[in-house]
Formats: C-alpha cells, sequence, structure tokens
C-alpha cells in the first residue's frame, strides 16, 4: 500500500538521544541541543552519500562545491563533518568541536548567519553527556531519508510530544504533519513561476512539499518563489536550516516578527497562500490594529485571530490566487464577536471554494476537530462551493497516529490524498457528482439556507446504507422486542444492585 508513515524511522532513536540529556540541562534547551545535531548528521549523510558517488566517479571533484550544489546538496566543510565530530565525541572539546562546526557551516550559506544553534560549549551542558548524545546519533542512519520530508519538523515536533508528555508542558503547534500538507499542495497544485507564501510558516513545511510538487510534474524547483514569516525566532531559525538543507531559497524577511503588527512582505500578492496558523489564539493585539486596512470583510474579535489570519491571506492574495489553509472547525459555525458576519461577507464575496473535514488525531500534539480551508479568486465555479466529509479517510499508522495513503493502492483505487484532490478537479471541470455523506457541490443560496454555516456534515448528509434485505416492518418487530429484552434485563441488574448495597447498609 502506498502510503505515509506518521513517524519516521528514525524518532524513537532522537527521543532515545534527548534522553541521555534528561536532567543534565533545563528543558528548554534540548530542542536546541538536538535539532542542531539532526541538522549537522543530516547535511552530513547527503554530504557523504555525494561524496562517495563523486569519488566512484572518477574526476576529482569530490572537493569541489558545484558538485554538490549542482544537485541540491550542501557542502560541508571538513571540520564539520560528522566523522570529525564523532571522532571527538569523547574529548573535552566536544563542545566547541560543535559550535565550530556551526560557524563554519553559518560561513559556507550567508543565509544561515547567526541560525545555527552554538550553544554546545556552555558549561551548562555535561561534555560526557554531550559525548553520549553524539554517540545515539552516530547509529541513526539518514543517507537514505527522503527529502520530500519535512525532516527538522517532523522530529521536533515528536520530540516535543515527548517532552509534553513527561514534563506537563503545552507543545507547539508549528508543524503541520504531512499527510495535510500534501492534501493542500496536491489541491491547489502551484504551479512554474509562481509565488508560495506562508504568513505562519513554522518549520516550512508547505515549501517543501511545494517544490516537491513541482520536481514531480516536470517543473523547475528553482521557478518557484518562496515567501514565509514566523514569529517564534527558534522555529523561524529552523525554517531556515531546513530550506537550506534542500537549497530552496527562501524570502523569510531578515529577521522573525509578528505577522499581524510587522507584515514583512507588505506589498506581496501571492499565487498561493498555504499556512497552518495557530488555532482560536486569543490576545493578538486587535485593540491596535481596528484601523488595519486588511479588513476588508469586519473586524476580526479579540479573542480568537481565526478570521484575522483568513484577512490576511485574502489580502496578499494575487487577482488569480488561492488559499489552503487549517483552521479548527469553530470558524464554521461560530457567530459570537462578529465572525458569523465576516463569514458571512467572505461567503457573499464568492470567495470559499472547498472546505474538507478531517479525520481526528493527524497531529501529533492536537487532538481538536480541524477543517481545511480554500480560498479562491476569480474561482472557475462561480456561486459554488464543495463540501467533503473526509472525517473517516485515513488509516490508524499506529496508536495515537492517524494518516493518509497516497497512490494507487493494492487494489487499484487511489489514496485518500488523491481521491481529495481528484474530487476538486471534478469539481472545478463541473463534472462532480454529489455522494452522499461525502461530497456536496452546494449554491450560494444553499449556503444561505443554513445561516451561512459551513460545516461540510449540513451539506453532503449521512451515506446511504446498503439494503439489506430485511422488510421494515420485521426489522422493527425484531429490534423492539430486542431492546425490550434490553430493558428487561437493566431492570433486573437494578434489582440486583439495590440488594447487594442493602445487605451492606446502604439504601437506593
Amino acid at each position: 500500500m502506498a502510503s505515509n508513515n506518521a513517524n519516521i524511522g528514525f524518532e524513537k532513536q532522537i527521543w532515545d538521544a534527548a534522553c541521555v540529556l534528561w536532567g543534565h540541562i533545563p528543558a528548554a534547551e534540548y530542542r536546541k541541543v538536538i535539532v542542531g545535531l539532526i541538522f549537522l548528521r543530516y547535511i552530513s549523510s547527503a554530504f557523504d552519500k555525494r561524496y562517495n558517488e563523486l569519488v566512484e566517479e572518477g574526476y576529482g571533484f569530490e572537493n569541489d562545491r558545484d558538485a554538490y550544489i549542482e544537485e541540491n546538496v550542501f557542502f560541508v566543510p571538513e571540520k564539520a563533518r560528522w566523522s570529525y565530530i564523532s571522532k571527538n565525541a569523547h574529548t573535552h572539546e566536544i563542545g566547541k568541536v560543535i559550535d565550530d562546526a556551526m560557524r563554519a557551516i553559518e560561513a559556507e550559506n550567508k543565509t544561515l548567519k547567526n541560525v545555527l544553534p552554538k550553544n554546545y560549549a556552555t558549561p551548562d551542558l555535561d561534555k560526557r553527556v554531550l559525548g553520549n548524545v553524539v554517540d545515539v546519533f552516530n547509529c541513526v542512519d539518514m543517507k537514505d531519508t527522503e527529502d520530500s520530508k519535512d525532516l527538522l519538523g517532523r522530529t521536533y515536533e515528536y520530540c516535543i510530544q515527548e517532552f509534553a508528555a513527561h514534563e506537563g508542558v503545552k507543545g507547539g503547534e508549528f508543524y503541520t504533519p504531512s499527510s495535510i500538507v500534501k492534501t493542500i499542495v496536491e489541491i491547489l497544485k502551484p504551479f512554474d513561476n509562481c509565488r508560495v507564501y506562508d504568513p505562519c510558516c513554522g518549520s516550512g513545511g508547505m515549501f517543501v512539499q511545494s517544490v516537491k510538487f513541482l520536481q514531480a510534474h516536470s517543473g523547475n524547483r528553482n521557478r518557484i518563489s518562496v515567501y514565509g514569516q514566523e514569529s517564534n525566532a527558534d522555529t523561524w531559525k529552523m525554517a531556515k536550516m531546513n530550506m537550506a538543507i534542500r537549497g530552496i531559497d527562501a524570502n523569510f524577511g531578515p529577521y522573525h516578527a509578528d505577522t499581524f503588527f510587522e507584515d514583512l512582505h507588505p506589498t506581496l500578492k501571492a499565487d498561493f497562500i498555504m499556512a497552518n496558523p495557530p488555532f482560536n489564539l486569543s490576545n493578538w493585539g486587535q485593540d491596535k490594529l481596528k484601523e488595519d486596512k486588511r479588513w476588508v470583510y469586519g473586524i476580526p474579535p479579540a479573542g480568537n485571530a481565526n478570521f484575522a489570519w483568513i484577512q490576511h491571506m485574502i489580502h496578499h492574495l494575487a487577482p488569480n490566487g488561492k488559499i489552503g489553509l487549517v483552521l479548527a472547525n469553530g470558524a464554521l459555525s461560530s457567530q459570537t464577536s462578529g465572525e458569523g458576519q465576516i463569514r458571512k461577507n467572505i461567503i457573499e464575496a464568492d470567495l470559499i471554494e472547498g472546505i474538507v473535514a478531517l479525520p481526528t488525531q493527524l497531529f501529533y500534539s492536537v487532538t481538536i476537530p480541524v477543517t481545511l480551508w480554500f480560498i479562491t479568486k476569480n474561482k472557475k465555479q462561480k456561486g459554488k462551493t464543495l463540501f467533503i466529509d473526509a472525517r473517516k479517510m485515513g488509516y490508524m499508522a499506529d496508536r495515537k497516529h492517524r494518516d493518509f495513503t497516497v497512490g494507487i493502492q493494492e487494489d487499484g483505487s487511489l489514496g485518500d490524498v488523491d481521491k481529495l484532490a481528484k474530487t476538486f478537479e471534478l469539481f472545478q471541470e463541473g463534472n462532480l457528482e454529489d455522494i452522499k455523506g461525502f461530497c456536496k457541490v452546494a449554491s450560494t443560496e444553499d449556503i444561505i439556507k443554513q445561516d451561512y454555516i459551513l460545516t461540510p456534515g449540513r451539506y453532503v448528509g449521512i451515506e446511504e446504507q446498503e439494503d439489506d434485505g430485511e422488510p421494515f416492518d420485521d426489522k422493527m418487530k425484531r429490534l423492539t422486542s430486542e431492546l425490550s429484552d434490553m430493558f428487561k434485563k437493566s431492570h433486573e441488574l437494578e434489582e440486583e444492585i439495590r440488594k447487594k448495597l442493602g445487605a451492606i447498609g446502604y439504601e437506593v
């Protein structure tokens, strides 16, 4: 079965490395230490693989930087390579060795200046323990890791979940599961010479998949312009690392900044906007932004930034631009604090192209139900919106996490991601037939009749049940008889419980 595993192979090993640090450094520093080592180990593995290829070719280009750059492989200076770090793992200088490796890499790539962590030589970090962590990473094989995976973001999110479980603190929500990212990208279909924007880009996973999509469809990875913004300093740095690993030239602004208060791309009009903004963000600064030009459809409430994010993205859309974003389900139906009116105005502007209700457990650290919104300027099907109920889609990849299948399955059917993308494609072509319980093409008039509520279940209905051949009257007699028997047993159990309690002096 073609699929997207919810866990990458070495997540557990990475967590084992983090556990070696347990009790030796403050919890807040775990992540920086681990992410920096993931970065070093990954780029070294990719470098070694390319180095060996060049040696086998026999032309003497194994130390030529251009031979790596042309394959989108990071050139790693000799003293930043994992073999050198591993050799020095159990010396007193290991912290300085790693910090110097980070500085050497920054010198190689100016876009990473002041981005990589350089906290390994600090006296607070036990060098014996750090050496043991390096030993754990020696056993982590990354050479066959697909570059389509948001390696840093995904592994980091796994560690956040584990930190939260062990420390009782809330994990970050910056990472969007690859199944959701792939769904958004496959539906939007970014093309050559397009501008892609994410105003809350986290670790940059949306851009990784966008470039991968372009390559898969014979496009040029260098003909996509990437713009992003991130308010968290550590996450912004990680996004920069993530792009550097893959040779993606991205404009994330000169520093981290709050998108609402300091828009780093004020004149940008993007062809595609893909985002997973913080769910139901409160205290986002509405009182200082009431006169902002972005609030064309209404001033978003102070207690929830959902419609502030939506309007910010619409503001940055090109004339034929498209948005794909993830939102908590409350935005579909909320009527409080003016949200219902804002949603009504956006619907009447004919901007909502599609709504997809997602299943639970797709995220590592978020359990609330979420929905994909697709907002389009100048959409093909005027006055129509596609509703999809995908809550039953996907499979449990492990005990905690659900994932979507991708590609043609063993039985010849489309994977989950492909099925959703194909449904949108048929809708846009005007060839989609409604399927009860799954999809429905609704007119603006249909939405008005539902008081501008966008919950897919209201439109798609309940899937048709296969007729079991039992006549209705016979079925009702059988079911009522079974129900009567259950009531009788219930009363018998109730009486038995009363007797037991009475025997020990309790009357009910």
